[in-house]
């Protein structure tokens, strides 16, 4: 069972919980008994599954629970802490440091993307600013240097190695010294693969340790093999100092919870996972985020940072959405701007509620219409792109959506089907404008009755799939809390910022995947950076 399907029978569990009218001894010990037959499908370990269980009966007593509380939310609180517990070895993971010159040194199984894992780590500190090198001190596998040489060059990272030289530790030591004498910031060595049954390769492995005398030591680890993870983590643990962990191949059919409870069990970190084959499918590791998503509750905290990374001006847009005006170019730097933040199903499942809506199929589907819509707006003028009515527009001329059509090469359903989008968009960020004028001065400012009010109009725009997802109407008014500061950890969030989101968020019921892209970018409210610009070829 994939983490995917993992994720989906739990929700189903405690949505079932949530329907019953009636919160007793049988509904909680229905639900427990759905949720740990789903672990144990999932590969994870029957110890830990039984613990797990134990632990949720010792919190929850529903008997004793106090008369008007909120037993659904206790239930799903208490559920979520223990998944959490679940995977986190309660040990934080080494970081490297400005200003030195960090070696890391990867470990792993055969076959487990070890190589490919040293090229996609390398390029994600080097999108941070990092100067990253990588040496390859793999001699044993035919091709390794060939591999890391090709995805190297793909992602501008230096790298280093030797097709004539046959022995790793000369290899390994030589080329971090290099890159130590032109200041590099991370240095990244990739070593053979290996198991515990070869004695000769973990020999040579401990050598090339004392060689480069790396600040980290990373075990990739093969989602696939399940709970065969702990043991060969164990035995890498006991010849060199495994401080962290790498999990890939998550993105497929791979029983992840075995992977991931077994890290658990060795308490080294989990720092990054693999989610795909391409250079930037790698998630950062964060425990209570991770189960977060996994539970179709999303990780708004993690699409506020990537928003702030990716350094996305939005002050054109909000003053323009606070007077009802959203036009076809204000549509086009949103999807523009989308791509900044990172591949499409990480950020989906970043947002409450659509994680569990997005498959990989439609995923695959979205990213196409993303590009197809892009290619359209490209094909239309400056008045097409600027004009407060554009649907309007083309609707009384329909020769301009013919030419488009001509011009980025797809059919006039296509573009149709764009406009009608838009459309949509439009029709919302003019209701929205009102109550940007309501938000105006903050959320702090409003009082009760008023945040009430505005989450019951906020509902009413929301797909009800989505409000069904987080919670309905009091689950939507919380996370309006935490988002708008109230609630603590989330950063303080502008209130209208949210609005924003959410008038996104109304539109997308019957639009697919794809559609739901665009309310990632709401996020931004006001931050600092470039502006896109697109020129029209015709006036």
């Amino acid at each position: 069972m994939s983490l995917g399907d993992l994720g989906r029978k739990i929700r189903g569990a405690l949505g079932s919980m949530s329907r019953a009218t009636i919160i007793d001894e049988d509904v909680l010990n229905d639900m427990l008994k759905d949720i740990c037959t789903a672990l144990l499908e999932s590969d994870v370990n029957v110890r830990l599954v039984q613990r797990l269980r134990q632990n949720i009966k010792v919190q929850l007593k529903v008997q004793d629970m106090a008369v008007g509380a909120n037993k659904r939310r206790k239930i799903r609180q208490t559920v979520f802490d223990e998944l959490c517990k679940l995977v986190d070895p309660d040990h934080d993971a080494w970081t490297p440091k400005r200003g030195n010159c960090n070696v890391i040194m990867f470990v792993g199984l055969q076959g487990s993307g070890k190589t490919t894992s040293c090229t996609k780590l390398a390029y994600y500190y080097q999108r941070k600013g990092w100067k990253v090198g990588l040496v390859c001190a793999d001699t044993f596998r035919a091709g390794a240097f060939d591999q890391l040489k090709q995805n190297a060059t793909k992602a501008r990272i230096p790298f280093y190695g030797s097709y004539t030289e046959v022995d790793p530790v000369v290899i390994a030591g030589d080329g971090v010294e290099r890159f130590k004498q032109e200041k590099f910031d991370i240095i990244i060595v990739d070593t053979s693969g290996r198991h515990k049954q070869e004695d000769s390769l973990f020999e040579e492995m401990l050598q090339v340790s004392h060689a480069v005398e790396p600040d980290q030591t990373i075990f990739v680890m093969d989602a696939s093999i399940g709970q065969a993870c702990e043991s060969q983590a164990a035995a890498f643990k006991a010849k060199v100092d495994v401080g962290a962990v790498i999990v890939t191949k998550l993105d497929g059919h791979a029983k992840g919870g075995g992977a991931l409870s077994a890290v658990a069990a060795t308490r080294s970190p989990v720092v990054f996972i693999g989610t795909g084959e391409h250079i930037d499918d790698l998630e950062e590791f964060e425990t209570r985020p991770f189960i977060s998503k996994l539970l179709g509750m999303g990780d708004i905290q993690g699409l506020i940072n990537r928003v702030e990374e990716a350094n996305i001006n939005q002050e054109a847009l909000m003053s323009n959405i606070s007077k009802g005006v959203f036009t076809l170019r204000d549509f086009y730097e949103q999807l523009e701007t989308i791509g900044k933040l990172g591949p499409l199903g990480q950020v989906m499942k970043m947002i409450p509620g659509l994680g569990d809506m997005l498959g990989k199929e439609s995923e695959a589907a979205s990213v196409e219409k993303f590009k197809c819509f892009i290619t359209i707006m490209k094909s239309m003028t400056d008045n097409e792109l600027d004009n407060r009515d554009s649907s309007k527009m083309f609707r009384l001329q329909p020769s301009r959506v013919t030419r488009v059509a001509k011009g980025a090469g797809v059919s006039l359903q296509d573009v149709e089907g764009m406009l009608h989008m838009y459309k949509m968009f439009s029709e919302m960020f003019k209701k929205g404008g009102g109550m940007q004028k309501m938000l105006k001065g903050g959320g702090d400012k409003l009082s009760p009755m008023q945040k009430g009010k505005m989450g019951q109009q906020l509902s009413k725009m929301v797909d009800p799939r989505i409000l069904q997802q987080m919670g309905g109407v009091s689950g939507l008014q919380s996370m309006m809390q935490q988002l708008g500061g109230g609630g603590g950890g989330m950063g303080g969030m502008d209130m209208g910022a949210l609005q924003d989101m959410m008038s996104s968020m109304g539109g997308m019921g019957g639009m697919g995947g794809g559609d739901m892209a665009a309310m990632a970018k709401r996020l931004a409210g006001g931050r600092g950076g470039r502006k896109v610009v697109v020129r029209g070829k015709r006036k």
